[in-house]
């Protein structure tokens, strides 16, 4: 049952990028929603972020299971907002690495935190990566559409890092983190 799960999962985040790439000309004319379906597919900083809440999501399980992603998305369409608003929000790529660094390195650990420690954090880091997406907006497409589209995207990569979590063996997801916490160095090292 886990190794379908795993399965099914990595064919759909597969399916999606693909998919993607594949349409691009289809998904710049879609009004904006496929741009922003794609937006955190196809930035690797977003889609790492996005899948270890995830898995650290998993780790935890209990309610931390549903109100980490859930706390991610809502934070995420507040932080569009505000960057859809033009307010400016200070040091927004380094919150974005930290975000890699901080959740990587919790999956790689698999630490325990209070959920109200967990969600507050999770918040933070969703707040910059909704910035991002709300300042990046192309010209051209309907806001809310895009907005709907990269909330879609990041929902679906909450749920494809719950089921790595849980379907694949403790050790690997550690493993996973470790690689996540790594790029937000090497993001990081690039500033």
């Amino acid at each position: 049952m886990r190794v379908r799960t795993v399965l099914c999962a990595v064919a759909a985040v597969f399916g999606l990028a693909v998919a993607g790439v594949a349409q691009a000309h289809l998904l710049s004319e879609s009004g904006g929603w496929g741009a922003g379906f794609t937006h955190p597919l196809l930035g690797w900083d977003h889609l790492l972020a996005m899948i270890a809440v995830g898995l650290w999501a998993a780790q935890l399980g209990g309610r931390a299971l549903w109100s980490l992603p859930l706390t991610f998305v809502s934070v995420m369409a507040g932080g569009a907002l505000l960057g859809m608003g033009g307010v400016a929000l200070p040091h927004v790529e380094a919150g974005i690495a930290a975000s890699l660094l901080v959740l990587g390195l919790f999956v790689a650990f698999a630490a325990r935190l209070p959920l109200a420690a967990g969600v507050m954090l999770v918040a933070a880091f969703a707040l910059v990566h909704g910035h991002s997406h709300g300042t990046e907006v192309p010209a051209m497409v309907s806001p809310w559409a895009y907005a709907t589209g990269f909330v879609i995207a990041t929902a679906l990569l909450h749920v494809t890092g719950i089921a790595f979590g849980r379907g694949l063996h403790a050790k690997a997801v550690q493993i996973a983190g470790a690689c996540v916490a790594f790029a937000g160095v090497s993001v990081f090292a690039g500033m």
